[in-house]
């Protein structure tokens, strides 16, 4: 009897970690581990002709590290573009005013999420700033699609151009060259080889 308590409660325990388990691989997974680091830190801004599929919550990283995440998207119906509120944590306080912010994708297919590439101003990023240097998200379907008209168009160009015909005429033939006639007494002695007459020839 004590045997099958001991067992209970073991099972119990595996079935109460692993639960934990999940659940903080779901709050990794959704991006929601930081909801405290993010108060803390000072939000900037920047405009996107095109964000994809970035979420908020998106991660915002510099050389590889994260630095922040994505706070806010929503729609200027004025210009017509995507505003990104970015909350960047407080250690990272030297990053300059003129970085950059562009729209990368993890790997191939993977989310997508917002690079930072640092400037050479000596003044720094506030609460409140604008990234003015900004690089809209690719879309994959776009560049396929640019990729096929441009193959199509140059296939109608090499289509409606004709080959031009060129006459090929035979080449004349060389003539072998005659040899000079040597005159005897004039400084040259002409190598000729007399043939010997045949024997009983009359001279």
């Amino acid at each position: 009897m004590q045997h099958s308590k001991l067992l209970e409660t073991s099972v119990g325990l595996f079935v109460a970690l692993g639960l934990v388990s999940l659940f903080f691989l779901a709050m990794q997974v959704s991006n929601l581990a930081d909801v405290t680091g993010d108060a803390r830190g000072y939000r900037v801004t920047a405009r996107f002709q095109n964000v994809g599929s970035l979420k908020v919550r998106a991660t915002v990283s510099m050389a590889g590290v994260r630095v922040g995440r994505v706070s806010a998207i929503r729609f200027d119906k004025e210009s017509y573009e995507a505003v990104v509120d970015l909350t960047i944590d407080p250690q990272f306080d030297t990053i300059p005013s003129d970085t950059t912010a562009s729209i990368l994708t993890q790997g191939l297919l993977g989310e997508q999420y917002v690079g930072l590439s640092p400037g050479a101003e000596s003044e720094y990023l506030k609460e409140g700033d604008k990234i003015d240097l900004t690089q809209s998200a690719m879309v994959l379907e776009q560049v396929i699609s640019r990729f096929l008209f441009d193959k199509a168009e140059n296939g109608d160009k090499r289509a409606s151009e004709t080959p031009e015909q060129t006459q090929v005429t035979p080449a004349a033939p060389v003539a072998s060259p005659i040899p000079e006639a040597v005159v005897p007494g004039e400084g040259a002695i002409p190598d000729v080889q007399q043939e010997s007459a045949p024997a009983g020839a009359i001279q």
